[in-house]
């Protein structure tokens, strides 16, 4: 086996269902994982639910439930929901879960006994929708940056984790690793505040008592996301199977929105430098999916829901959709004009026509059984070499989680494969005897290039890949094994086709 992969989403908070921003980052994650599976990895994928906080305790609040009554009724429609989805996770951690709790207090029991926790007082404010500290402004109270509601008070009696003194460490494992933080704008954003200076952090709160006891003073629960971000290691296996966590650790990436990089690239290795764990070896911080210019999210109220998009349109289409709009790093804003656009012309017009118009000639031609190839042709050449440049361009823009760059390369054989067709024009090829060979040969190319499309897609769109794989011949489940099953050449003539249903259907606006 390969070389070990671990990929980690943030784990989501559960006051109330999955929207596409939440989707978008699983299934981004989910991509990255499937790939790196295909390729011979030993992967570990980790998701979850984050389920402490003053905001728990109000919504639960709102709804006449306990805070566990009302986790223990959303945690099941997450589960439900990335399984819908396709999501291929090895674990899905609750920092509920009483193994999570053991995690948290034992890290924090390592800072105790670091001299790293003190106690004292905060004076300040706070967002509870966001579950963060809220610098003073201009303006009483201070807006939160990130939902822009306005920032309450605090004042009490709380412990404090010593950030301040990890600010040169922090400065030189930046300097030292130039994409711990990606994409580079991030980066620069937050190496320009550590470079300003570092605060010291309250890590527990004593006006509620819905959280992880703080280990030796009980009257304390350890702040949300102190213990949320330990779940990257007590769901790899720290400290109770340190075996199993020396294979995964560090993770490899941990993708997150661009919201939360502040806790994810500072607070956290941070944490981690006073345990003495080595940091994770990237942080990905991708942007924020709009609509109409506004971030699409619980608290503004405008969220899209995924399964509202997949029962009409499919999990595959969605899937492909949010990874192919925009560069992954960047904003995009979500239509129905786009996606429908995306759904009727990349899918319907490029991949379904190919896989559709392929099947039906070989059934007409060779009655449904795939050709050997005969006679080459002048033709082949541009389809060759954009199939065999394939393997390096996705590997390479997954690499640097560029989705939609390693799709549009997909879309630059599925299109060159269209266009042979065009240009070949096996109808007129049919016609005449002494032209079977060559019609052979194209034929045969067209399935080729089909199974390469369909085995750097299967980790995109899984069930699409596998219904494509069926149709010319394989048997499900099928297993995809990269780069070797869309090497060219690989494709084996005298298998049976088998012509399914029109995988994208056009709709109409």
């Amino acid at each position: 086996m390969g070389s070990a992969f671990y990929v980690t989403t943030p784990i989501y908070y559960v006051n109330s269902e999955a929207h596409v921003g939440t989707a978008y980052t699983t299934i981004a994650a989910d991509v990255l994982a499937r790939y790196n599976r295909a390729c011979g990895r030993r992967v570990f994928f980790l998701t979850g639910s984050d389920e402490h906080g003053m905001k728990m305790v109000r919504a639960a609040k709102d709804k006449g439930l306990t805070p566990e009554q009302l986790v223990d009724t959303l945690v099941p429609k997450y589960v439900e929901l990335w399984k819908h989805l396709n999501i291929s996770n090895d674990n899905f951690i609750r920092t509920t879960d009483p193994l999570h709790a053991r995690t948290v207090q034992a890290l924090f029991g390592k800072l105790i006994e670091k001299g790293d926790i003190y106690k004292g007082t905060y004076r300040g404010w706070y967002c509870t929708p966001c579950e963060r500290y809220v610098p003073q402004g201009a303006a009483t109270p201070p807006p939160c940056p990130v939902c822009n509601r306005p920032a309450e008070h605090l004042e009490e009696e709380n412990y404090f984790f010593r950030m301040s003194k990890y600010r040169d460490r922090l400065l030189a494992l930046f300097e030292e690793r130039k994409d711990f933080v990606r994409p580079e704008s991030r980066r620069n954003e937050v190496l320009n505040r550590v470079r300003e200076g570092l605060e010291d952090v309250s890590v527990t709160r004593s006006t509620f008592e819905w959280g992880v006891r703080m280990p030796g003073d009980e009257k304390h629960v350890v702040w949300v996301w102190f213990d949320a971000l330990i779940n990257y290691l007590s769901g790899a296996g720290y400290p109770h199977d340190m075996a199993k966590f020396a294979e995964r650790w560090p993770a490899d990436v941990h993708l997150i929105a661009k919201d939360i990089l502040w806790f994810h690239s500072v607070i956290w290795p941070s944490m981690l430098m006073a345990a003495d764990i080595e940091p994770p070896r990237s942080i990905f911080a991708h942007g924020w999916w709009t609509m109409n210019a506004a971030k699409i999210s619980k608290s503004a109220g405008n969220c899209i829901y995924p399964m509202d998009i997949t029962a009409q349109f499919g999990v595959d289409a969605l899937r492909f959709f949010l990874l192919r709009e925009v560069p992954f790093g960047g904003d995009g804003d979500f239509t129905h004009s786009a996606f429908l656009g995306r759904f009727n012309n990349d899918l319907g017009n490029d991949l379904g026509n190919l896989v559709l118009r392929t099947i039906t000639m070989a059934e007409k031609y060779f009655g449904g059984i795939a050709p050997a190839p005969g006679v080459s042709g002048t033709q082949d050449d541009a389809l060759v070499n954009t199939a065999k440049n394939l393997e390096d361009s996705v590997a390479g823009h997954l690499k640097n989680l560029q989705f939609s760059h390693a799709l549009e390369a997909i879309w630059q054989l599925v299109r060159a494969a269209n266009r042979y067709v065009e240009e070949c024009k096996p109808w007129v090829l049919a016609k005449n005897e002494a032209e079977k060979p060559r019609l052979a040969t194209v034929i045969y190319n067209l399935l080729q290039s089909t199974r390469i499309c369909a085995a750097y897609l299967s980790p995109f769109m899984p069930g699409t890949c596998e219904e494509i794989l069926w149709q010319i011949g394989y048997e499900k489940p099928v297993s995809v094994r990269l780069p070797l099953d869309a090497t060219w050449g690989q494709y084996q003539s005298g298998l049976r086709l088998r012509k399914g249903r029109p995988l994208f259907p056009r709709v109409e606006a």
